[in-house]
């Protein structure tokens, strides 16, 4: 379990004493089934509920001796319980339990995430309205494409993570299963009706069909969303990292009182909040190749899937809660700095405006390729020698023949640019 990354809330869904927790909830929930089908007397049942318990160190002694946790679990279990102790486990075998069980916590985990990951879509939409105006520059292959706005730019992620927020969603509703139908899943000693009766005290669906375990498809699909969530948060915070660079410095992570950014260099500061968040989610993407290899087990079962599973269920779900939290509040103390976006979408000497360029000689009848070719002449020759593109443009006769210099002045406007960015925000927030 990655500690250092850990929350208290999530931890608890994974520590010992709340999956022993989870089995003695799904035996309970089976001693009730069995009892409306009057094979458990109400009295047992009830004494079962009261003394009902367990400890997680003598659970840990007993398996030491006996190898196996379900045993050295029920063991104990029935210390508390007493002779109608013989009630439970009744049908069952080991992994209706644990599957069941590790349901019950990739429900409680899921919507703890789900919890945290609402709350960062907020910080992203009220980030995205905000800045929706502001002009800054567009990127591609890291190069000056042409002009956008920030807000546009955090609606891109906003609009990503709404995704994420749905598979999400998905996941958890389709891992809300249990499987109570025995060794090899032909109900030879439980029927159906007690496990659809235990299900539905779980909150549970039961499994349509299973083997001795749950196939292990549905809980891949869960980690798979978890994964999709690392990955925006990454793109996110490499996008935060390049726009921190001090040669561009368009934005730049919150720098606390007393905080230091470099043991030599007292003028440091550096982007390590989405560095941090970098190298988490290379670890979240890693952990989904053993994921995938628990799919494919031996014919109705091995436990191959079982030590994969102890790592990366909390470690993930711990994981992928930490990095919504400390992403979020990047983003809260995120500082923006609009001049330097308006200073860099200049520094190039207006070349970025070349297709509105392009455009209006072909609208006075020039072919794309005879366009293309005055305009890159005249935009290389601007970045080469430092001249101002808008100067040379009007200079070139081939270009001046055709266009006056107020029709040359207006390719250099983007004021329909904010009036789009409010169309592309309203659509983003609709979906």
């Amino acid at each position: 379990m990655i500690k250092r990354y850990s929350t208290p809330e999530m931890v608890e869904i994974w520590s010992d004493k709340n999956k022993y927790q989870k089995w003695m909830d799904v035996e309970i929930a089976v001693c009730e089934a069995w009892s409306l089908e009057g094979v458990v007397p109400k009295k047992s049942l009830n004494k079962i509920k009261k003394n009902a318990n367990f400890n997680v160190k003598k659970i840990e002694k007993i398996e030491k001796i006996v190898k196996h946790d379900v045993i050295a679990f029920t063991t104990n279990l029935a210390e508390y319980i007493g002779k109608d102790s013989r009630y439970i486990h009744l049908g069952l075998t080991s992994s209706d339990v644990l599957d069941t069980a590790f349901s019950l916590q990739i429900k409680e985990s899921g919507d703890l995430i789900l919890n945290e990951f609402s709350k960062f879509l907020i910080t992203l939409k009220k980030l995205s309205k905000k800045y929706i105006k502001t002009p800054m520059m567009g990127r591609s292959h890291g190069i000056h494409a042409e002009v956008t706005t920030f807000g546009l730019v955090v609606s891109n992620w906003l609009d990503e993570a709404n995704r994420a927020k749905d598979r999400l969603e998905a996941s958890i509703k389709k891992c809300s299963i249990g499987k109570l139908s025995g060794a090899v899943g032909t109900y030879s000693n439980i029927s159906p009706k007690i496990e659809s009766r235990a299900c539905k005290i779980l909150k549970l669906k039961p499994a349509p069909i299973s083997s001795q375990i749950i196939n292990r498809d549905y809980y891949a699909d869960f980690f798979v969303s978890l994964t999709f969530i690392a990955s925006c948060i990454e793109r996110i915070s490499i996008q935060i990292r390049h726009l921190q660079r001090t040669e561009v410095l368009e934005v730049e992570e919150p720098f606390t009182k007393g905080q230091k950014g470099s043991s030599a260099m007292p003028h440091k500061r550096n982007p390590i909040l989405s560095e941090n968040l970098s190298g988490i989610a290379r670890y979240v993407r890693s952990n989904l190749s053993a994921i995938f290899e628990n799919i494919p087990l031996w014919h109705e079962r091995d436990i191959s899937h079982s030590s994969v599973e102890r790592i990366v269920g909390p470690d993930n779900c711990i994981a992928i809660h930490f990095m919504i939290r400390r992403a979020d509040n990047m983003l809260k103390g995120l500082n923006v700095y609009p001049k330097n976006m308006l200073k860099n979408i200049y520094i190039t000497n207006g070349i970025i405006f070349s297709q509105n360029v392009l455009i209006k000689l072909i609208e006075k009848g020039l072919t794309r390729e005879d366009s293309y070719k005055i305009v890159q002449r005249l935009a290389h020759q601007a970045w080469d020698s430092g001249k101002n593109f808008k100067d040379l443009l009007k200079s070139d006769s081939e270009v001046s023949n055709l266009l006056s210099s107020n029709e040359i002045d207006k390719a250099f406007l983007f004021d329909s640019l904010k009036k789009n960015a409010q169309f592309i925000l309203k659509r983003v927030l609709n979906k």
